[in-house]
């Protein structure tokens, strides 16, 4: 049972065992499409998962990159005429470009001045997004053209639910295999310290960009992706309080878990949505069920769990 709960594909056979159960149970469009916003913003976050849970580095500008993702889905057909697919593609390189330059310099920073770093940046991306009427609408957004796959227009609940789920497994197995690879072991190594990490003769600063980089398309398909379902995309997507969510979600969920991403994901998705009923007190309802689960779950939900699971087992 150990070996179970510590293998490589559990959490990615337990991820799509739940998405082919979702659609069974769930009653109507609208909670289809609450699901496919959790595998979207999961998939974001597990690019955090990996800046973050591997290789230790802060980031509080994530949301910047999915600001990027999302708005290249929506000017490229409207302002060049381009394929929406070619697009999201275009956005998650553009992403993965812009992290490397900004990357290459901020990086350098540690703690807390990586943090400040990084927020910067994504209140950079915000502010023009909001500013720059002409090519992306301004506060009002624009409009996103459909994304239309081998001749298939997706539309409807059911179906952005199979292609975000499809996605999401594509990003946790990536992930997955990042974590088992040379690479994810430097990435870990360095989280643990850097100074041993150099010593041991990795390069610390060509992985903390490669892992910034990695996050920044996660971000951006999943911006892409985003913006494509809701055929509506406006700056809140790049806004500061989408980045803290981020990574609230890896956190709550567990640092360095894709499960436990996913699950983070979940909770401050779904849960808003049936704290609806406290109305002026569901923000204060959904920030004291954070402050209890860090305090008697420190580790995040799964390694948490897995631990008492474990603890518990002959």
């Amino acid at each position: 049972m150990k070996a179970i709960l510590r293998s490589r594909l559990t959490p990615l056979i337990a991820l799509a065992l739940i998405m082919a159960l979702v659609p069974m149970i769930a009653p109507t469009s609208f909670h289809l499409r609450v699901a496919a916003l959790v595998w979207i913003f999961s998939l974001a976050a597990l690019g955090l998962t990996i800046l973050m849970g591997y290789a230790g580095q802060v980031s509080l500008g994530h949301a910047g990159f999915l600001g990027i993702g999302a708005y290249a889905v929506a000017i490229g057909p409207a302002r060049f005429g381009l394929d929406p697919l070619l697009c999201l593609l275009l956005g998650a390189v553009l992403s993965g470009v812009i992290a490397w330059l900004v990357g290459r310099p901020i990086l350098k920073l540690k703690g807390y001045y990586l943090a400040i770093a990084t927020l910067g940046f994504g209140v950079i991306v915000a502010l023009i997004l909001h500013s720059e009427t002409e090519l992306t609408g301004g506060p009002d957004g624009m409009s996103v053209a459909r994304i239309t796959l081998f001749g298939w227009r997706v539309t409807g609940a059911l179906n952005w639910y199979w292609v975000s789920a499809g996605a999401l497994l594509i990003g946790a197995l990536i992930a997955l295999n990042i974590a088992a690879s040379p690479t994810g072991r430097a990435l870990r190594a360095l989280h643990d310290s850097e100074v041993a990490a150099a010593g041991a003769g990795i390069d610390v600063s060509a992985k903390k960009l490669a892992a910034f980089v990695v996050a920044a398309v996660y971000a951006a398909v999943a911006g892409g992706l985003l913006a494509a379902m809701n055929g509506l995309i406006t700056p809140e997507a790049a806004s500061f309080s989408h980045s803290v969510e981020f990574v609230a979600m890896v956190i709550i969920g567990g640092l360095g878990s894709v499960f436990g991403t996913v699950l983070g994901a979940a909770f401050l998705v779904v849960l808003p949505q049936t704290l609806t009923a406290f109305q002026e007190y569901e923000q204060a309802v959904l920030g004291l069920l954070i402050m209890v689960f860090m305090i008697f779950l420190p580790q995040g939900i799964v390694p948490s769990l897995r631990a008492l699971i474990e603890e518990r087992l002959p």
